[in-house]
């Protein structure tokens, strides 16, 4: 195994209490007894190695010191729209046990790496979005706030067909905490035929936290999954979206944006598999660097050997506001049949000098240029938002963080 060692405060009597504290179903309790057990075996996620650079250095991570199971508290308010359902993940074992059953670990397979078995391992918080057939649903949010010193979330979103829902969540540090913390966040979205899902995360972690989500989407035929991902918080971000194009004409866009500052490290990665046929991708990324702040990104798009007529397409843009920032762009195209539309470009720059020296010309003083020009360069993202409230949010952190 990698780097990683388990933590001396965890072991099978931590499990069973926090699933014995939760009333949990015996195939969870196994579910996750079998994510304890195969830590000692499992890797720490891939991460992107350029030489001479920094890169993201997972092994670094003090388990020890940073995960405490069975002192976890979060404040999450969760708001639902007409027919659809937003329950605790607690409520949701109540309320259908067979549905939370069968989507668990569906798409994501718990022991898929060791953050992922961690995390599957001792999760306490959680939603379960249910949105039944021909229900279409826009005003879910779910709005956590993180008070100890590690928490570890599981969401399941699960779309019947001709079903549509837009959800944002977000994440933020609540009461201090003395010392570093740890965030984790697995999401499941299960797309059923022809239905559409917008997922929109917002991360402004305290700058202690070290933090780690994973979000994927099996979509299915003729349905929609569009992610949106705003990282700005924590200390170490690592930051997984991909979606899986099941179902023939399956569609999906991922847009991202990031904005570090100081010693903020930021590691988000977009990935799509085209596994049927007139699948659509679109991988839209930006990113802003100040201070000493990193960046690792990459972006995947592996077309199948059946995935005929397919279009896909990638785009990743980091803009260093200082000489002492970095960033590193790994897009990745990978095409088994000759029937594909696809492109995928990345750069890495400063400032367009022109543009700031035409503005300062103009009378506009040159700290307030650059913010003018920065805002701009987030523009193409912020586009892609449809939830108004999202939009509202990133603009509001993009602009306290340049001023």
């Amino acid at each position: 195994m990698s780097g990683a060692q388990l933590p001396a405060n965890l072991s099978a009597e931590t499990v069973r209490e926090i699933s014995e504290q939760r009333d949990e179903p015996e195939w969870l309790l196994d579910a996750r007894l079998d994510a304890l057990e195969a830590l000692e075996s499992l890797d720490l996620p891939d991460v992107i190695q350029t030489p001479g650079r920094r890169w993201t250095n997972l092994e670094a991570l003090d388990f020890e010191s940073l995960v405490d199971p069975l002192e976890q508290v979060d404040e999450t308010e969760r708001t639902a729209d007409e027919g659809v359902e937003v329950l605790t993940f607690t409520e949701a074992l109540d309320a259908h046990p067979e549905l939370v059953e069968s989507a668990f670990g569906s798409t994501i397979e718990p022991e898929e790496n060791y953050l992922t078995a961690l995390s599957a391992a001792l999760f306490t918080t959680g939603t379960v979005v249910y949105v039944p057939e021909g229900v279409d649903a826009e005003d879910v949010t779910i709005r956590a706030e993180m008070n100890s010193r590690s928490l570890f979330s599981h969401t399941l979103v699960i779309t019947e067909e001709s079903a549509s829902v837009t959800i944002l969540e977000s994440i933020e540090s609540g009461a201090d905490v003395e010392d570093a913390r740890y965030f984790s966040n697995l999401v499941e979205i299960d797309a059923g035929e022809n239905s559409y899902v917008q997922y929109g995360s917002l991360q402004n972690l305290a700058e202690d936290t070290y933090s780690y989500a994973l979000k994927r989407a099996d979509v299915g035929t003729y349905a929609t999954v569009n992610w949106i991902e705003g990282n700005l918080g924590s200390r170490l971000t690592r930051s997984d979206v991909e979606s899986e194009l099941n179902g023939d004409s399956a569609e999906t866009k991922i847009v991202g944006a990031f904005f570090g500052h100081e010693d903020q490290h930021f590691d988000v990665n977009a990935r799509v598999w085209h596994n049927a046929e007139h699948t659509t991708a679109d991988l839209v990324t930006r990113g802003v660097l100040d201070d000493e702040a990193r960046s690792v990104y990459e972006g995947v798009q592996d077309v199948g050997r059946d995935a005929w007529n397919t279009s896909s397409y990638q785009r990743e843009n980091t803009l260093m506001l200082s000489d002492e920032s970095e960033a590193d762009a790994s897009p990745k195209l990978i095409i088994h049949n000759h029937d594909t539309e696809a492109s995928h470009s990345a750069t890495v720059g400063q400032v367009d000098r022109e543009d700031l020296f035409y503005m300062i010309s103009r009378a506009i003083p040159q700290r307030r240029a650059r913010n003018m020009l920065v805002e701009g360069f987030f523009v193409p993202v912020l586009e892609e938002i449809e939830v108004a409230e999202f939009r509202d949010d990133l603009e509001e952190l993009i602009a306290a963080r340049l001023h």
